[in-house]
């Protein structure tokens, strides 16, 4: 499956079978989790086979059902920790859906408290995905319109921005808010949050969708402070 077909197949899941992560899938989930830690400094990491974390009463009313996987997401608390997050976070949520995973992103719906992640000093857990073989593949979310996500000061849209787009479109925001905005320059896009919950976590899932769209040679990331 390639990165485009994922993008568009992947939708959020909830509820999973008691299939087990094993074998070869389980070896490429551990490899992408280390390529993400190793180019990020994050210590993001893939527990398996822990239904307890999802077990309580936060995990019944996000209507989570037989969760026994998860990847922590953790980091240094340092400022853009929780851009890196999405971002990186993200590039494995699509790694799983090519591997014949599903995923839900989570933010307060589970027991950080019973989680088995390890949290060393001076780091934070900022979420979790949930992962694991689906009881359905899920749905596709609503989007705002094009027009609503992105400002244009060329005189023409080129095709791999109209593209970058419609892949950013596609991407998990918490709420499904889609509370960002793509500013296109010439060859520069900046990408902001327009505020909200979790929206730096959403700018880097939404950054990393538009470069699988885009294509990274063919715009450079503008200087915007995000």
């Amino acid at each position: 499956m390639e990165l485009i077909e994922a993008i568009e197949k992947r939708h959020s899941v909830r509820s999973y079978t008691d299939k087990k992560i094993e074998g070869e899938v389980l070896s490429e989930l551990h490899a992408e989790v280390a390529s993400c830690n190793k180019e990020s400094g994050l210590h993001i990491q893939l527990v398996t086979d822990d239904p307890e974390a999802f077990s309580g009463f936060k995990a019944h009313y996000g209507k989570f059902s037989n969760v026994k996987n998860y990847i922590g997401l953790i980091g240094k608390k340092e400022e853009g920790l929780d851009e890196k997050i999405g971002y990186y976070g993200e590039r494995i949520v699509l790694k799983a859906q090519q591997l014949g995973l599903n995923t839900c992103w989570v933010a307060l719906t589970y027991s950080k408290r019973k989680s088995k992640c390890v949290i060393e000093k001076g780091e934070k857990q900022v979420c979790v995905i949930a992962l694991g073989y689906g009881a359905t593949e899920g749905v596709p979310h609503k989007s705002k319109p094009f027009d609503s996500l992105c400002k244009i000061e060329n005189d023409e849209t080129p095709e791999w921005f109209k593209n970058g787009m419609d892949a950013a479109m596609l991407a998990p925001t918490a709420i499904n808010q889609q509370k960002f905005r793509f500013t296109l320059s010439g060859n520069s896009v900046n990408a902001e949050s327009m505020g909200g919950p979790y929206s730096k976590v959403d700018l880097g899932i939404v950054k990393y969708h538009f470069e699988a769209g885009a294509g990274t040679d063919n715009f450079k990331w503008g200087s915007l402070d995000i």
